[in-house]
């Protein structure tokens, strides 16, 4: 381009044959978005890069086993695997506390919250009413040996008759052929493997909160500390 214009600049008239050339080709408009599609290329391949590393440290293919992991950047991860589902209008917002590393199976944590996070936005988008639509992500050590992630959304909330049926597998308030009713009772299965818990409070028109605590240290390693005491 920058020899284009130099051209342009010593020779600015060309023959009829070369500018007929010029105006069939759209050159000037030709010049002009070669530079915004080089652009858009590397902003693409720069987010395919941050994708496929997100799904690398989202699965842990290679950590199966339990690991010393930060909670902050499995919520991260997930986050930015959904952030093609999320609406403009839905605000995301983080408030991380002070974490310790914690004892983990990371993949399966990994997949709770995608399960949470992804139920909270398919609430808000169901939810056409609200013109304020909100998923607020809380983390915070409670005690000595414990952390807890608050995960809300201001949507429609649960209703009573069937917030005690949420964790029942194959249970689901989606429409026929949407949904498997599984993602919450697997989750459940993921909090008690790990030896923590989950709390859901959810008032009808104000929206859910699913409070996850887990223990800082694994109880497969607290067992191995109680041996190695023993011996």
């Amino acid at each position: 381009l920058e020899l284009l214009n130099l051209y342009q600049k010593h020779y600015p008239h060309p023959l009829p044959e070369i500018e007929t050339k010029i105006e069939n080709i759209e050159l000037e408009f030709i010049s002009e978005d070669l530079l915004k599609i080089l652009a858009s290329m590397e902003f693409g391949t720069e987010r395919i890069q941050k994708i496929i590393l997100s799904l690398r440290n989202f699965s842990r293919l290679d950590e199966s086993e339990i690991k010393k992991v930060d909670i902050h950047d499995g919520i991260d991860n997930t986050i930015l695997i959904l952030m093609s589902q999320l609406n403009p209008k839905i605000e995301l917002l983080k408030q991380y506390g002070n974490l310790p590393l914690i004892e983990c199976y990371p993949a399966q944590l990994n997949q709770l919250f995608m399960n949470i996070i992804n139920n909270a936005i398919d609430q808000l988008l169901t939810n056409s009413t609200k013109l304020s639509k909100q998923i607020l992500i809380q983390t915070n050590p409670i005690e000595n040996d414990q952390i807890q992630v608050r995960i809300r959304d201001n949507g429609l909330g649960i209703h009573p008759e069937i917030k005690d049926k949420i964790f029942d597998p194959f249970f689901t308030t989606k429409p026929i052929g949407e949904g498997t009713g599984m993602g919450l009772a697997i989750s459940y299965q993921i909090i008690e493997k790990h030896g923590g818990k989950i709390e859901v409070i959810s008032e009808l028109g104000e929206g859910t909160e699913f409070v996850v605590t887990l223990p800082i240290l694994s109880s497969l390693v607290k067992e191995g500390i109680v041996m190695n005491a023993l011996r």
